[in-house]
């Protein structure tokens, strides 16, 4: 959504401070092709109400239309990939999606659906994203993370990494499964010769969980998201193989929390994070 008042990220207000972080994470969503609501940002951006993010989306908004004018061509209006739980739609209307800049038309629910749907296309194909972001000054380089994942050597399984993978597989409510699950299966082997900390089955759907304690730093957080890509595609190919649904889950699930730096690379590697789990 967009608002008069508000004006492009350079300055130094607390909402162009947060559209400055905030427009890194959208462009993440945009990679993944997902979209997210209000309440989620907000809280990505340590907002505790949601509805000041009208400022935030608005200063991102008026920035992409002078860099499209700069530019002489149209850069899609990615705060649609905002949404208000209720409506599943961008909260202050949709009319900057058909050119009106007011941000206000009345339309049918039917037909804004359809706008918004259009309007998510057009962000989730446009390909200059990463020349926005080093344009505006937001690009971010994870060479450092990449290398220090790279290089990390762990020291064998600690005795408060055991606990949290036995905490998680007695309790599948932490991956949002119903209570009647079964209990988790911990070092779970794959065909890669891979073992998954705790795996789930409910159904046709295998729910694994790769838990890192506090103790793990960056470099062993960033090395589990990286983990959590590929124990996806393994397991995806183990249930074809043994003529299973392809219906599988891996979730990274943290003692601490997530560290700021890594939440955008969270959202372009499309990994789910479950932070804050301490065993009791």
């Amino acid at each position: 959504m967009e608002r008069d008042d508000s004006r492009p990220i350079s300055g130094d207000k607390l909402y162009q401070q947060r559209a400055r972080r905030a427009l890194p994470l959208l462009v993440g969503y945009a990679h993944a092709r997902r979209w997210v609501y209000y309440s989620q940002l907000a809280s990505q951006l340590g907002m505790p109400n949601p509805r000041n993010l009208n400022y935030v989306l608005g200063s991102i908004g008026q920035t992409l239309v002078a860099l499209s004018e700069k530019w002489g061509e149209e850069i899609p209006a990615i705060q649609c990939l905002v949404l208000s739980k209720r409506k599943r739609l961008p909260g202050a209307g949709i009319g900057w999606l058909i050119g009106e800049q007011d941000g206000h038309v009345k339309l049918l629910p039917g037909v804004q659906q359809e706008l918004v749907v259009a309007g998510r296309n057009r962000v989730y194909e446009y390909r200059k994203w990463p020349v926005v972001l080093e344009t505006l000054g937001l690009s971010k380089d994870y060479s450092g993370l990449i290398g220090g994942a790279i290089t990390f050597r762990g020291g064998g399984e600690s005795e408060r990494h055991k606990k949290l993978k036995e905490y998680v597989s007695e309790h599948p409510a932490i991956l949002h499964l119903p209570p009647k699950t079964e209990k988790g299966t911990t070092e779970f082997g794959l065909p890669s010769g891979d073992r998954l900390d705790v795996l789930f089955k409910n159904g046709d759907g295998w729910h694994a969980a790769e838990v890192k304690s506090a103790i793990s730093n960056e470099a062993d957080i960033t090395r589990g998201m990286f983990q959590c890509v590929k124990y996806r595609a393994v397991m995806e190919g183990y249930q074809a193989l043994e003529k299973r649904p392809r219906s599988a889950r891996v979730v990274l699930v943290l003692e601490g929390s997530l560290p700021p730096g890594l939440e955008n690379m969270k959202q372009l590697l499309n990994v789910e994070v479950i932070d804050g789990v301490r065993p009791r």
